[in-house]
């Protein structure tokens, strides 16, 4: 039985060790990067890409460059979730065709690229630069996963505890197009679940009238 929005926020956690005997379906797999696929993105560049893992010596191999966390291994699904380098930048034609998307006059599709161009130029200049802007933006996809998995009664936990280069060496990323943002295991609890901690609503939000 599928979770309400609340429901799942209340089920998700970061989960440490998934239950390995058991396999997220494909349909529940599709559901999950569906929500990632949607999420909101700056200027709509979709400067994403999931990385879905099923292989499990591949697993095993990318667990000690991830800090040795069980969940590597342990999960039934590992999507490693990319940053995009090279797409956003005008020169590759990427951004062009994502304005292209939407019927308007060229004078428009002019403006807006020039825009884009002239507004980011600071974050454009170097591949640093755009990996913090679309790394950023990653965080849009792999909330809206775990949410979706939530949903589903599926467990994730976002990890952030690796060593960037390895990861990208194992997986052989050609880094000017893509760089490691987020490692994303999806999986069934093994352990029941730790009380949520969370500050007060009054202390985490101001209304300002």
């Amino acid at each position: 039985m599928e979770k309400t929005f609340m429901e799942a926020m209340d089920f998700r956690h970061a989960c440490k060790t998934f239950d390995d005997t058991k396999k997220i379906s494909d349909e529940d797999m599709h559901y999950i990067l569906e929500a990632g696929r949607k999420s909101p993105s700056s200027f709509g560049m979709e400067a994403w890409k999931f990385l879905v893992i099923t292989n499990e010596a591949l697993k095993a191999k990318l667990k000690p460059v991830c800090w040795d966390q069980a969940q590597i291994t342990t999960c039934s699904h590992l999507v490693i979730v990319l940053a995009g380098i090279n797409g956003v930048k005008p020169e590759s034609g990427i951004p062009g065709k994502r304005f292209a998307r939407r019927d308007m006059p060229q004078e428009k599709y002019d403006f807006y690229l020039n825009l884009y161009a002239n507004h980011l130029s600071k974050t454009l200049s170097s591949d640093e630069n755009i990996y913090a802007w679309t790394a950023k933006q990653t965080s849009f996809a792999a909330g809206n996963m775990m949410t979706a998995a939530a949903v589903k009664g599926i467990d994730s936990c976002p990890i952030e505890g690796f060593e960037k280069e390895g990861v990208e060496a194992i997986l052989g990323l050609d880094t000017t197009q893509w760089q490691l943002s987020l490692v994303l295991p999806f999986g069934y609890r093994i352990n029941p679940q730790s009380t949520q901690l969370r500050e007060p609503f009054e202390e985490i939000v101001e209304f300002i009238k």
